[in-house]
């Protein structure tokens, strides 16, 4: 018994002295698809988005030898443009979203100053604004999404949804520089009155980051025989 008692205070102990706590900024880009049910009965219809930069403050931190939590404070921008095929000449009607994101992510790496990374978790977030930039065409079959930027519209505001990554890292003494790619699935569906029966979007990321480490265990593994 004390023997499996001691054998934990150790795992514990090495495990801690591995923590290690890292800030920085990431910035990239990223493009948006949505998709839409105008009815219950109708299929999904899929609408292309728009693409825009993207930055982050990134948290990260490391509790053990190749796993941690990374969490983002993300100024995010998605949106779509949905074209009337049928018109002649051609129609568009396009939104912008801003959003606040806050993705919290298990984070696993393999590799010492080179790391293979793979993260995923859920996010959330807040509308910042909304803005209705071309409105071409109205009262379409199947029915067009509607406006979200009017005075009289009422987006919901809450964002929540799924994101995961993958990327590689190279250390630099106490700065790290990451490549990664992310996708994000979002069960939000903006509309709050009834005029489509539902929405969501997806978005895929491409960013790079500079990571600085603030700080590290200062813990040393004795060895016993």
């Amino acid at each position: 018994m004390n023997r499996f008692f001691l054998t934990g205070i150790f795992v514990l102990i090495t495990l801690t002295s591995y923590a290690q706590t890292s800030v920085g900024i990431r910035g990239g880009y990223t493009t948006s698809t949505y998709s839409y049910r105008p009815v219950p009965s109708s299929r999904a219809t899929s609408v292309d988005g728009i693409g825009s930069p993207s930055f982050a403050l990134v948290f990260e931190h490391f509790n053990s030898k190749n796993a941690g939590i990374e969490v983002n404070m993300q100024f995010l921008r998605i949106g779509y443009s949905q074209i009337e095929v049928d018109s002649d000449p051609i129609r568009t009607n396009s939104t912008q979203f801003d959003y606040l994101k806050i993705p919290i992510l298990s984070s696993f790496f393999i590799g010492r100053s080179g790391r293979f990374q793979i993260k995923a978790g859920p996010h959330l977030g807040y509308m910042l604004q909304v803005k209705d930039i071309t409105r071409e065409y109205s009262d379409a079959t199947p029915l067009e999404i509607p406006t979200f930027g009017g005075a009289s519209d009422n987006p919901k505001k809450i964002m929540y949804g799924l994101t995961a990554g993958a990327g590689i890292s190279k250390l630099f003494g106490k700065s790290t520089l990451a490549g990664e790619v992310r996708f994000a699935y979002d069960f939000t569906n903006p509309e709050s009155q009834d005029r489509i029966f539902d929405m969501n979007s997806t978005n895929l990321e491409f960013t790079l980051a500079y990571l600085f480490r603030i700080k590290e265990s200062k813990i040393e593994i004795i060895s016993t025989p």
